[in-house]
């Protein structure tokens, strides 16, 4: 079970970071969901490294810890901006121009289910 929630996760941050990386309004999107400006340009090659880490198992747990470190700073942000009504909330992004829609209560839904993933992935 772990190895599979593994490959999926990894799957997930893959396509999340390449999404990232070929969207070029992506960096304004993560702004306004309030990533730090010096952080923006990291964060889709870090999720690509992630993923591939997970995906071949190379220094697991380690992959999957940071998968959840991740995961729960990304579901914060998320709470942060749902506090606006939702005509004021910016869009997701998550993956690129292919998630393009204001963060909303499925955003917080699908990063739990990643987290249990990630969760799973490491054994605990």
């Amino acid at each position: 079970m772990s190895l599979v929630a593994r490959i999926v996760l990894g799957g997930v941050f893959l396509l999340s970071g390449a999404l990232k990386l070929r969207d070029p309004s992506w960096p304004t999107a993560a702004r306004i969901l309030g990533a730090p400006r010096r952080l923006v340009p990291l964060i889709a090659p870090t999720e690509i490294i992630l993923g591939a880490l997970l995906v071949t198992g190379v220094a697991s747990p380690l992959p999957s810890l940071l998968a959840e470190v991740a995961l729960v700073i990304f579901t914060v942000a998320i709470l942060r901006v749902m506090r606006r009504p939702l005509s004021q909330r910016p869009v997701c992004a998550c993956f690129g121009r292919w998630s393009a829609r204001p963060v909303d209560s499925n955003s917080v839904v699908r990063n739990l289910i990643l987290l249990a993933l990630a969760v799973i992935s490491n054994g605990s």
